[in-house]
Order: structure tokens, then C-alpha cells, then sequence
């Protein structure tokens, strides 16, 4: 009988520790790393020729919102094309468990807006038979999985199961009674191996929020008061396991008290005594000097002993939006109420006088200056695609100060008299406004940053960010050297596989799973953005593609061939950490 299953033969291991790079072969046995160095081909069922190629371990991905889309699409690509071989869902205090079956579509209708994961392929693919976080993470364990998953417990979904539904959940605060039983859920969900808990507050303090609900109300997370995130950081301190990821708004806008979103941050960090995942650090070339401010507490909050991990964006993926689905820029209440209901009712309310005036004054107040850091220059987006045969020949192409020049208009009217006259269906394309290479030597000088925050599954319509692995690769390695090929390993697996908890992978260590990608460092590179209608229910997506990727190895199995899927099904549902 053969030695290995496997060997991987002469590729240049980067094996996610900051090792240097060297030469060797893989021999791999029943999913794991069994032996690395000089090995025989003879002493393997099959051989993979790695020769001229780069041999690391797969990328783990701790920011994703696959919840929905596992249920269709067990690779959960965009990710998986990208080199992405685990991924972490129930982020932000979303998801779908603990859930009542008469909440389901409740649930569905929530992430339809704040993550626009699209409506009809959850409620045609999502057979809600489950309740107890426990029974969904028995249903995911058989299903059949072309990437690894480990699931954290989502906060919105548990206060609404405790306190009678979701819009029961928003009235009022959770008693002493109700608080207890949501600390409950959360000791069985680790026994049934979450990996931690997610919380998105993105409207403290009487702030807006850009993530909200189906009707334009906060989510259940954004308005829980302080006391209630200490009591569950002292949930998991009890447990000594696990990880919190923490999505806060404030920390980039001046007009916010950052300091008190750092030390609530801080605290929360501190009771739990386990790692914080803070989301999320985005370079601006507006604002240069946005993202110091969160460097900065991260430093300092480790040298205090507390660990805190900054997820930063690293991925240039501008917005391609239309008004007939946009949600993000619900901070702005105008923008919030215009961008509710139906194309017919959006129609409406974009054509009325006095709505359009708030938003005209908003404009010119500076209000959408927040945004702009995240999405770009407002003015400065394109009419990229017209619909309307006699307006794509008039503005195809134009971007909004162009129209408003032109017609003589304000640019809030400029880009939504076009939008409406086209059905809403005119695509906008923002600027790239995150491309400050010294902001990317700062992100990545930092030793307790993270590249990411994909939002694999979320936003599908508007934005690509999933394709950060191969940003990281071909943009701050290849081209800029921001990064040395080590160091890009050890952030895109080594690093995050110790602030998550991934005690079974994230390096290429014998006994280690065997989640490898062997990929050629002159060609990798991310395809442009398309749309496929490759969604349940005929919706569609944007995506992009990846170059470069030779083979993608998840627990031994090739699931992808140079972009191709094999079809194998070899992903594992990662319990605390761990294949189990």
C-alpha cells in the first residue's frame, strides 16, 4: 500500500508561519500533512507536479456571509476561486440560528437588506428545519461542503428567539431572565461548537446606521446597550474559548468620539480575556490619515496585554450599483426612505420635490462624507451602463458632474432624474477610492492587522471584495512589494487561523490539514467583474474570477483544476476550531 495518498512534488513551500520560502514535496495521508521534504513519487497514489509554482496553505476567510448561500453553492465562491479554502459565517450577528420556524422568512427579509443577499434564492433553497443553534450545526455537518466552515454565534437571531421574534426584540431591552437564557443559548452553542459570538452596533450613541433592516430600522444588534455585549464577553470568558467579531461604526468619523468606541471595544475585549476581531480599518485616498486612528488603538490595546485584531479591507473592488437595488446609504434617513420598497414606489419617492431637497441639502451640508471614504466620491460615479436606448447615447459614459454640467443641475438630481427616467436600471461605477499605497504599508505594517473582510455572499449586486487573497498576492506582494511573499501567507492563513481559534490548519505543518494552494506568483491575478445568473430563482450576481490558481486543496481533495471545479466535496464543518 502506498505511503501517501498524495504527494506534491517540487513546489517552493511559503508555509504561513514567515518561514522562508524553500523547496520540498508534500506527502499527504487521510486529509492531513503526513510528511514534508524529500519524497518519492512511487510512494503515492497520484502525484502533483508543482514544479515552477507556489505551494501555501489555503486562505482562511473570517468575514463572510455565506449563511444564505451554503445552501446552493457549497464552495461559496466568489472565495473558493480565490484561493479561500476556509471560511467563518455568522458574522456581524447575523444568521440563521437559533431561529423559530415562523421567523424564517423574518430572517430572510433582514439580510435582503443589510448584507443584499437576494430574497428569492433564500426562500426557494433554505428549507428552515432546524431550531436550536445545536440541530443547524448537525444540518450543516451533512451537508455536503466544498470549503471548511466554522460558524460563530450571531446575537440578532438569539435575542429574537428569546424575546418573542425580531420586532419584539427592538422594543425594549432583554430582562434579567431573558439575558440569562441568551448566556444559555450561547454555552450550547460552543458545546455544539461555535466559535466564538458576532455583533454588529453600528448606531450607538443615537448614530445612523448604513447596514439596516428590511424596513429601514436598526437592527436588533446596533441598539443593545453596552451592558448586554459585557455580559456575553463574560459569557465567553467563562467558556476560556473562542473569538468576538465586532463590526462598530464612529472609529473613522471625526464628528464620533472614537475614544469611547475604543474603550467600549476595549473593555468588552478585556472581560472575555479572548481575542477581539475589530471591523473594520479602511484605507481612504480622501482621507489619508482615517485609518491611524484605529491602528493606533490596536497597537496600544496590546501593549495593555488585551488582543484585539484589526480587519482591513484590501481589496480595490469599486461599487457597480443601480438604484433599483442599492441600500448603502441608509445613514442618510432621504437616502434611507427613497431606497425602500418596490422599483415603482423607489421611482416615486426619488421624484419628489421636498425629498429631493433634503437630499440636496445633505449634499451640500458635506453628510455623505462618510460614506465617500467607503464607497467613493459620489460625484465622481460613471454612468457605466443605460438601458434606455436615447439616454445611453446622451450619458453613457458620464459621470455625474459631467451630467449636472451639462444639464444645468444640482448632481443629486443630475443622478437620479437619469436613474429614473432609466427604471432605476442605469449602472453607476464608483472610483476607486482605496488605493493609498502608504496607507497600505501602515495596514500592513501593523502587526495585529488582517487582510479581508470579504463579505463573501453579501452586498452580491454591488461589490467584489472576496477577491482579497489574490489582491494581497498580485497587488502588495508582486506589484508594490508592500509585502514580502512570508508575510502575505502568514496574514492570509497563519495569523488568522491563531486569532480565530483554527487549531487543525492555517499552516503547512505535518499533522496539519491539508487545505493547500499552489498557484504561479507571475500570472496570479483576479479577472474583471461580470455578471452571472447563476443564482436559485434566475437572480444574478457580480463577480470576478481568478488567474494563476494551478490547484486548490481542501483536506487533501483538489477541489479546483486552473479554475475548474472537480466537484469534490471534501470540507469539513470545523467545530471550536477543529475537524471533529
Amino acid at each position: 500500500m502506498p505511503q501517501f495518498d498524495t504527494i506534491i512534488k517540487n513546489g517552493t513551500v511559503v508555509d504561513g508561519t514567515r518561514v522562508p520560502r524553500y523547496r520540498a514535496d508534500i506527502g499527504i495521508k487521510n486529509g492531513k500533512i503526513a510528511k514534508i521534504g524529500r519524497l518519492n513519487s512511487s510512494d503515492a497514489t497520484k502525484v502533483v507536479d508543482a514544479t515552477g509554482l507556489i505551494v501555501a496553505p489555503g486562505f482562511i476567510d473570517l468575514h463572510t456571509h455565506y449563511d444564505a448561500q451554503l445552501h446552493w453553492d457549497p464552495y461559496c465562491t466568489i472565495g473558493s476561486w480565490h484561493g479561500v479554502t476556509s471560511v467563518t459565517i455568522g458574522n456581524c450577528g447575523f444568521g440563521f440560528a437559533p431561529l423559530r420556524p415562523q421567523d424564517a422568512d423574518r430572517a430572510m427579509l433582514a439580510l435582503s437588506r443589510t448584507e443584499a443577499i437576494p430574497l428569492e434564492p433564500m426562500r426557494v433553497s433554505m428549507k428552515i428545519d432546524w431550531e436550536t443553534f445545536p440541530q443547524y450545526m448537525d444540518r450543516l455537518s451533512h451537508m455536503p461542503l466544498g470549503v471548511n466552515v466554522s460558524h460563530l454565534f450571531p446575537i440578532a437571531p438569539a435575542v429574537a428567539y428569546v424575546m418573542g421574534g425580531f420586532d419584539d426584540a427592538k422594543k425594549r431591552f432583554p430582562n434579567e431572565a431573558e439575558m440569562a437564557k441568551i448566556v444559555r443559548l450561547y454555552h450550547e452553542a460552543v458545546g455544539a461548537g461555535a466559535a466564538g459570538w458576532s455583533a454588529q452596533r453600528l448606531v450607538p450613541e443615537g448614530r445612523v446606521s448604513v447596514q439596516r433592516d428590511y424596513d429601514g430600522t436598526p437592527m436588533i444588534t446596533d441598539i443593545l446597550p453596552d451592558s448586554f455585549y459585557n455580559a456575553m464577553a463574560q459569557a465567553m470568558a467563562d467558556e476560556g474559548d473562542g473569538c468576538i467579531q465586532f463590526t462598530q461604526s464612529g472609529a473613522t468619523d471625526a464628528k464620533f468620539s472614537v475614544d469611547e468606541d475604543f474603550r467600549f471595544l476595549e473593555k468588552m475585549a478585556d472581560i472575555s480575556g479572548r481575542p477581539l476581531l475589530y471591523n473594520a480599518i479602511i484605507v481612504s485616498d480622501r482621507h489619508p490619515e482615517s485609518h491611524k486612528a484605529q491602528l493606533n488603538w490596536v497597537e496600544a490595546a496590546n501593549s495593555r496585554g488585551v488582543r484585539v485584531f484589526g480587519q482591513a479591507v484590501t481589496a480595490r473592488a469599486p461599487v457597480r450599483m443601480t438604484l433599483e437595488d442599492w441600500n448603502l446609504f441608509d445613514s442618510i434617513p432621504s437616502w434611507k426612505d427613497a431606497t425602500l420598497g418596490t422599483v415603482e414606489e423607489r421611482k416615486a419617492k426619488m421624484s419628489r420635490p421636498e425629498l429631493r431637497a433634503e437630499m440636496r441639502a445633505d449634499y451640500d451640508a458635506g453628510g455623505m462624507e462618510t460614506l465617500n471614504i467607503v464607497f467613493g466620491e459620489f460625484h465622481k460615479f460613471i454612468a457605466r451602463k443605460v438601458r434606455n436606448t436615447d439616454l445611453k447615447l446622451k450619458y453613457e459614459g458620464m459621470s455625474v458632474t459631467q451630467i449636472a454640467e451639462k444639464e444645468g443641475k444640482h448632481v443629486i438630481d443630475a443622478m437620479l432624474d437619469l436613474s429614473v427616467a432609466d427604471d432605476l436600471r442605469t449602472e453607476w461605477a464608483g472610483p476607486i477610492e482605496n488605493a493609498n499605497i502608504a496607507g497600505y504599508k501602515d495596514l500592513m505594517n501593523s502587526p495585529y492587522t488582517m487582510p479581508g473582510v470579504s463579505d463573501g455572499g453579501a452586498h452580491v449586486k454591488f461589490i467584489t471584495p472576496a477577491i482579497y487573497p489574490t489582491e494581497v498576492l498580485s497587488w502588495l506582494v508582486r506589484e508594490t512589494g508592500i509585502l514580502s511573499l512570508e508575510e502575505a501567507h502568514f496574514r492570509l492563513s497563519g495569523l488568522m487561523a491563531w486569532a480565530a481559534g483554527f487549531k487543525d490548519r492555517g499552516t503547512l505543518r505535518e499533522g496539519m490539514a491539508a487545505d493547500i494552494v499552489m498557484y504561479d506568483l507571475n500570472t496570479v491575478n483576479s479577472r474583471p467583474s461580470e455578471i452571472l445568473y447563476d443564482l436559485p430563482a434566475n437572480e444574478w450576481r457580480r463577480v470576478q474570477k481568478a488567474d494563476g490558481y494551478r490547484h486548490i486543496m481542501v483536506n487533501g481533495e483538489i477541489t479546483f483544476n486552473d479554475g475548474i471545479c472537480t466537484g469534490a466535496t471534501s470540507g469539513t464543518l470545523l467545530r471550536n476550531g477543529v475537524a471533529r
